[in-house]
């Protein structure tokens, strides 16, 4: 980042940004989670080597972090959605192992703003729990209630590859489709997403798919954890079009500090410096780093094992990594916030929030894991924010769209 100010003015907007920070209720609404973190002996009470946990949130000032109950896409058939719901469930159970069982004196599950920001003001940290892929609901469609009474309050239909439900925006790659937007039973899933309440994630479907669905919702949609295609050219950002439309919704689209979404040849060139560091590291250890497709097609036993190495290689890499940081300038929380201004000028402040989509591959060099949450607050002070602003950039927004769904919800309910 470029610093234009003197000491003492960079001192005094430090102190401004960090008394905002404190005052704000800040919410990242994507961060991934591997149940191995979710054990009597391993858990978010502890310093661990993962992105978000307890202490890192307390030191950076995050009060609320949606948790991701995640699953790969597989086969479309009866078997894989089986194993995909089982494994959804586990996640799931994890979540509430944590906030009922490990340290339900620290941190509570929320699913209302009101109540997320009633923990918050009794000095606990916040759960929210989001779904990256509508593909553990199988054909069934109880499931969406079944997932929003076990309190998942958004759900994408697709992540990478077309799922039952929809395209994903990974077609674009070879330009196959499966359903050239919402398949028949995805809108029924969208029917009773907006029965109950569970917001609508456009950030992994097509653009087809997004268009589709706001057309079948009667609520706004939302965006978990994307960025802007005019400033970075890659699938998973929304384009000019797409952000109109979520304007005209009512949504809100959450920013994501995702090196490759954010900036991507800066990223490719910090990345091949990088990987070389890593590589030399991983044989050292008697370990090989495996492409994103190979470790995409292992099961779910063998993911874990291979990320847990894979974060030691990367902790032992650190010191190397770093030193090549100083001379190659990698993807940055200023960077991040070219992309939150972009779209407060294009769309309005009001459909802008923030996502990290920490340990899912999310990070920027100042935001690179909960305990550097004040970097953010401290970049948006500096580009002349007000705390108005940064409470709506950092989750009144997405409230917002929350409140909004579930009243509609009800309007539904009461017909």
């Amino acid at each position: 980042m470029v610093n234009n100010t003197t000491p003492q003015l960079e001192t005094d907007l430090i102190a401004k940004a960090t008394e905002i920070h404190e005052r704000v209720l800040t919410v990242d609404t994507h961060n991934d989670i591997n149940i191995r973190n979710f054990t009597n002996e391993v858990n978010y009470t502890q310093e661990l080597d993962n992105q978000v946990n307890l202490p890192k949130m307390v030191k950076g000032g995050l009060d609320v972090s949606w948790l991701i109950v995640y699953t790969g896409q597989g086969e479309l058939t009866n078997e894989g959605y089986a194993t995909a719901y089982k494994e959804a469930i586990t996640q799931f159970e994890a979540i509430h192992k944590l906030t009922k069982e490990i340290a339900p004196d620290q941190i509570e599950l929320a699913v209302t703003s009101e109540e997320a920001k009633n923990i918050n003001k009794a000095g606990k940290k916040v759960a929210m729990i989001g779904v990256e892929n509508g593909y553990p609901i199988g054909t069934d469609i109880n499931r969406v209630k079944e997932f929003y009474d076990l309190g998942a309050r958004y759900m994408s239909l697709s992540h990478n590859g077309h799922s039952q439900l929809c395209d994903s925006n990974t077609g674009e790659e070879d330009d196959v489709w499966l359903h050239n937007g919402v398949s028949a039973l995805g809108k029924e899933v969208i029917a009773e997403m907006n029965k109950w309440g569970m917001m609508i994630d456009v950030s992994h479907p097509s653009k087809e798919s997004m268009r589709d669905m706001i057309a079948l919702s009667k609520a706004p949609i939302i965006a978990s954890h994307s960025s802007c295609r005019a400033l970075c050219d890659h699938s998973r950002n929304l384009d000019d079009e797409q952000l109109q439309w979520l304007k005209q919704n009512g949504g809100v689209i959450q920013t994501v500090a995702f090196s490759a979404y954010v900036n991507t040849e800066k990223n490719n060139k910090f990345r091949d410096a990088t990987n070389v560091i890593l590589k030399e590291v991983a044989a050292s250890q008697d370990f090989e780093i495996i492409s994103w497709s190979a470790y995409r097609a292992l099961d779910k036993e063998a993911k874990g094992t291979y990320y847990s190495k894979y974060v030691e290689i990367k902790k032992l890499a650190k010191p190397k990594i770093d030193e090549v940081s100083k001379t190659l300038d990698p993807v940055n929380v200023s960077d991040f916030v070219d992309h939150i201004d972009y779209l407060v000028e294009k769309i309005g402040i009001e459909h802008v929030g923030i996502s990290s989509d920490f340990d899912g591959g999310g990070g920027v060099k100042g935001w690179n894991d909960a305990s550097e949450t004040l970097n953010v607050t401290i970049e948006l002070v500096k580009r002349g924010y007000n705390e108005t602003q940064i409470e709506l950039l950092w989750g009144g927004n997405l409230f917002r769209v929350l409140d909004e769904v579930q009243e509609v919800a009800q309007k539904i309910q009461n017909l």
